[in-house]
């Protein structure tokens, strides 16, 4: 998302695009000034994206509209989505009858979670509640959305076991100032990054909740996991769960 002073006179209201790919738009209050927001160009934790389709499309789409506006602030953040893409609300298992979940409302928070509180209110209280049966965290449906299981399979495959045996085509010269990638230091793989001044950080890339390897994310500088949407920093701080410890580093 990107925050941008457009010198102007701002809408009123939240809207979404209708076509894909989606974008949302809304404003925001900041130093007395309202700042235009826009959201979009998501894609999967893990899985490499350049600045142009991602901050820069942002950006052009502002600019598109609003020629002469300021970008002023720029973030992202993951979102958990579900296999059959509808959240998990309600109680977490039967064996922990007094612990609850809502989670996976796919960037829907500010509906679903007011749907969520109400199931879970219910639950709690002992209310019937009709829509319960729809957010069930305990169900597994993958053949329902066989293909996103299918990739879900052979992504785990490939992080896990196929791409930890695959040769790095890339060597230590190969990276640039600023950026990072994984090279092969006697035969083990081990993720570099190169600071602006030329500093170099060193991490083992394999991440330290079930072990697949990482992928280099060049936009925000960090190490991300693309099985379970682990995220590191470049010099090995967990930033995102599940995984819980750091990356082993490497004095280079």
């Amino acid at each position: 998302m990107i925050a941008a002073n457009t010198k102007k006179t701002l809408f009123n209201g939240m809207y979404i695009s209708a076509s894909s790919t989606v974008f949302s738009f809304r404003t925001a209050k900041y130093d007395a000034k309202d700042l235009l927001l826009i959201g979009g160009s998501e894609h999967k934790t893990g899985h490499s994206s350049s600045y142009e389709d991602t901050y820069g499309r942002l950006e052009n789409l502002a600019k598109m509209y609003y020629p002469d506006c300021e970008v002023l602030f720029k973030w992202n953040t993951r979102d958990c989505v579900s296999l059959d893409k509808l959240p998990y609300i309600g109680l977490f298992s039967p064996n922990m009858p007094n612990v609850f979940v809502g989670t996976g409302f796919k960037k829907w928070g500010m509906s679903l979670s007011n749907v969520a509180s109400n199931i879970i209110v219910d639950k709690i209280c002992g209310n019937y509640n009709k829509y319960e049966y729809l957010f069930k965290p305990t169900r597994l449906n993958p053949i329902k959305n066989r293909t996103e299981f299918k990739d879900m399979l052979i992504q785990s495959t490939n992080s896990l076991l196929i791409d930890k045996f695959k040769h790095s085509d890339i060597n230590f010269d190969d990276i640039a100032t600023g950026s990072g990638g994984i090279i092969e230091i006697n035969g083990e793989k081990v993720g570099i990054y190169k600071d602006e001044s030329g500093k170099i950080y060193a991490v083992k890339p394999i991440c330290t909740h079930l072990g697949c390897l990482l992928s280099w994310n060049d936009i925000d500088k960090t190490w991300d996991c693309p099985c379970h949407g682990s995220r590191f920093n470049f010099d090995g701080k967990n930033l995102y769960e599940p995984a819980l410890k750091n990356l082993d580093c490497y004095d280079f």
